[in-house]
């Protein structure tokens, strides 16, 4: 049986700063598989009350609603804003956390004490809130592993532009500087069972191209999805995310010729067309069906 906490794969995530009603109007309606409406960094000191209430009051309005899976980014744990806010967020129509700059698995025990908290004071089960800790820092990358062992954390995120400043590098389109972490955060993800990490965001809102050759980049690296600043680039976005009906016709046809090797007693054959097939392609083919019966799943519900 499908785990319940287990979030549908979502292609794009589209932030909105949440002290800004129109962004607020707007957002669940512009195409986006999931939304964060966020507390934290496009919000400024002065506004941050504001916004807290206006996503709470928003969070009211959507109980019952069809529409996008709904995340709120709180504020660091390093703070004290994050504890005001869980008491107004932690409600029905809340889908998920995120929680900025992550160093340590001491700090998601703490949360998860919270949450629980305001769970039952909002009357939601034990455990309902996903928590996806983002790691931003140097700090944070290393502990990824670490951070990752608590039953919430349901996917982990990588904060690309925060990275890139906290070691001090310059951005270029190679993407090269952030090989690594990318790359050391795919690991960790698969190795605790988590759905895969969701890519950075492309803060050149502009550059469509740009986005849509670091979209596949990420992906090759074993990302799924992508955090976005401008509803222009969710199109982008699902396009290279999205499986192609040729390709889910041909995993459908590698997986069918491969349980018809297997009952023949063959564990590897030859398609029609030359490709080799094995286990692992096959179960590759396998992985491609299952990702296109989840997006179908989602766009269902």
């Amino acid at each position: 049986m499908p785990d319940p906490l287990r979030p549908l794969l979502a292609r794009s995530y589209l932030y909105a700063p949440g002290h800004v009603e129109r962004f607020l109007q707007k957002i669940f309606d512009v195409g986006a598989d999931a939304v964060i409406l966020d507390l934290e960094d496009a919000v400024p000191p002065a506004e941050k009350r504001k916004a807290r209430e206006m996503v709470a009051e928003v969070l009211r309005k959507r109980e019952g609603m069809k529409g996008p899976q709904i995340y709120v980014r709180i504020n660091s744990l390093a703070g004290d804003l994050w504890r005001e806010e869980l008491e107004a967020i932690v409600q029905p129509a809340l889908y998920g956390i995120r929680v900025p700059k992550v160093e340590s698995r001491e700090s998601m025990i703490v949360l998860d004490g919270a949450l629980r908290q305001a769970e039952e004071r909002a009357g939601l089960a034990p455990g309902s809130v996903r928590v996806v800790p983002a790691v931003e820092t140097a700090a944070g990358v290393l502990a990824a592993a670490e951070i990752v062992r608590n039953p919430r954390v349901v996917s982990l995120g990588l904060g690309g532009v925060d990275l890139l400043r906290d070691l001090s590098m310059e951005p270029d389109p190679s993407g090269l500087q952030l090989l690594y972490a990318q790359s050391y955060v795919v690991l960790v993800s698969r190795a605790a069972g988590l759905i895969p990490p969701v890519a950075t965001v492309h803060p050149q809102v502009k550059d469509l191209e740009g986005l849509r050759a670091t979209s596949l980049a990420a992906k090759r690296l074993g990302f799924f999805g992508r955090a976005c600043i401008h509803p222009s680039q969710i199109a982008v976005i699902h396009e290279v995310f999205t499986p192609s009906p040729d390709q889910i016709a041909r995993a459908r046809a590698i997986v069918e010729a491969f349980h018809a090797a297997a009952a023949r007693g063959s564990g590897a054959f030859l398609m029609e067309d030359g490709e080799f097939v094995d286990i692992p392609v096959a179960e590759r083919a396998q992985a491609l069906v299952n990702l296109a019966e989840s997006l179908n799943r989602r766009s269902e519900n």
